[in-house]
């Protein structure tokens, strides 16, 4: 059997050699927390214990719109040791605690705000404070969780 210029490719036809598979996504190990926050209205929403970033990330969107925030963006992604042993080789860091820290509201300007994770609770609420009082603001703890 002949086949011309215009006929389909057979199914049994292979792809040209230079094609590679394509790599999965690495695997995710740990516990995974996110704060999300919306800085003209002050809203946040958070989560943790979700088995990949996505998640908690999505969920912490979620509970942030649902607060009434109206330009909710996750602001800090975290995890924490699922099995001690725990190692993805991603570079991304084993925090197990995260803060959102807000300034005072000054009439007709956005807060400063600063969200940040560390190992501890102190670490990051001590970061946080840090990152938002750099300009003269007061500002205080709005949420910290730890995975």
């Amino acid at each position: 059997m002949l086949f011309s210029q215009t006929s389909q490719i057979a199914a049994a036809d292979l792809p040209p050699a230079t094609m590679e598979a394509p790599v999965p996504p690495p695997e995710e190990n740990g516990i995974w927390a996110a704060i999300a926050y919306s800085d003209v209205d002050q809203k946040h929403g958070f989560f943790w214990g979700a088995d990949q970033r996505q998640e908690a990330m999505d969920i912490a969107f979620e509970h942030c719109e649902n607060a009434g925030g109206e330009a909710c963006k996750v602001v800090e992604v975290f995890r924490n040791h699922r099995h001690w042993d725990d190692n993805d080789d991603t570079g991304f860091p084993y925090n197990h605690c995260g803060a959102l820290v807000i300034g005072k509201k000054r009439t007709g300007q956005i807060s400063r705000w600063a969200a940040k994770s560390a190992p501890t609770r102190r670490e990051a609420a001590e970061q946080a404070l840090h990152a938002c009082e750099s300009s003269g603001d007061k500002c205080d703890i709005r949420e910290w969780v730890c995975t």
